[in-house]
């Protein structure tokens, strides 16, 4: 009988913890005041803050959403580039439509995603690439950072081959083995690179963006 009440008693262990960190989320401040301002996450008030700080969009310019759902920052990029502008969206997520921006429903990670992405595109140069894809986390850095430097690198492959000679590529990353050879890449790959961490990305999480600006062509 021992082992039956070992093998119930780890569930309501991680259930306890489940709650405990929705609690943790339910409080937080950006959650709070991304819900009071009709953003789908947080994760728009950490674009928002960056595209004050540096500039990413531009009116009528052409955008495609990385890691789309549940939609936060194709919210705002179609804010700021407005009606004759483009927002192309992919998740492998289902994401509640957003008017004006142009979903699709696949895995970018494979080929059908990224042949549907540039069908969508038809040809169009790209202003900016956004990329706020991450892995299924494991809890194990071993795993975990390797598959999100991955997504960071397809991400880098796709907006060196479709960014204008003035666009630019969010994308983000976590601090740890092969961040600082990703970030080297893109410094060959891009006229300039920064790095972020918004005030909504919370402090405690190796979680950081890199803003590369100018694809070398």
């Amino acid at each position: 009988m021992s082992k039956v009440k070992g093998k119930q008693g780890a569930p309501a262990k991680k259930k306890c913890g489940s709650a405990r960190r929705r609690a943790q989320h339910e409080a937080d401040p950006y959650v709070q005041r991304a819900r009071a301002e009709g953003w789908r996450s947080r994760a728009a008030l950490k674009l928002e803050a960056m595209d004050k700080r540096d500039g990413i969009f531009s009116p009528a310019g052409v955008v495609v959403d990385l890691g789309a759902a549940p939609g936060g920052w194709s919210q705002l990029a179609l804010k700021r580039v407005g009606k004759a502008g483009a927002v192309i969206a992919i998740d492998c997520l289902e994401m509640e439509p957003i008017s004006g921006v142009e979903f699709i429903q696949d895995d970018f990670t494979e080929q059908s995603g990224l042949q549907a992405v540039e069908q969508a595109l038809a040809g169009r140069e790209v202003d900016v690439v956004l990329s706020d894809m991450a892995p299924n986390l494991s809890g194990h850095a071993a795993i975990d950072q390797p598959a999100a430097i991955y997504l960071a690198e397809l991400a880098a492959d796709f907006a060196r081959q479709r960014l204008s000679k003035t666009g630019c590529f969010l994308v983000k990353t976590f601090q740890g083995e092969g961040f600082d050879q990703f970030r080297a890449q893109l410094l060959r790959d891009f006229n300039k690179v920064i790095t972020r961490k918004p005030e909504a990305s919370r402090s405690a999480s190796r979680e950081c963006y890199l803003l590369a600006r100018e694809p070398v062509l």
